[in-house]
């Protein structure tokens, strides 16, 4: 009698411990789904804001115009360029790989911003 008791008790513990594995599994594969960050850089007042932003890799930066004038978001090694941006409109660029990535507006090349990639 003492032989089945301990069968089913094992029995118990092999199925809690599969169902933890399976929970686990299942907790690991919505982190690796989750979407990249997206980060706002507004253009604004002919500076874009924040200036110098820090970001880790794989994240997405949105330019978007807030200026009554058009603007472009323009990479100085030539990673990422944007068409010219009326207000309201947006640029994106996912940066996948870590560095420095300066840019500027190409229509008014005093305003410059950096992308750090982490």
């Amino acid at each position: 009698m003492r032989r089945s008791v301990h069968m089913v008790s094992l029995g118990a513990t092999l199925m809690l411990g599969m169902g933890a594995l399976g929970a686990g599994r299942q907790r690991f594969e919505l982190c690796a789904q989750q979407k990249p960050e997206t980060v706002e850089v507004k253009i604004d007042n002919f500076s874009f804001g924040p200036a110098t932003l820090t970001v880790p890799a794989g994240t997405t930066v949105s330019w978007t115009n807030r200026d009554d004038i058009p603007h472009t978001v323009v990479s100085t090694e030539g990673v990422f360029k944007s068409k010219v941006l009326d207000t309201d409109e947006k640029f994106s660029f996912t940066f996948s790989k870590a560095g420095s990535y300066p840019y500027f507006c190409s229509i008014h090349p005093k305003m410059t911003g950096k992308v750090i990639v982490e």
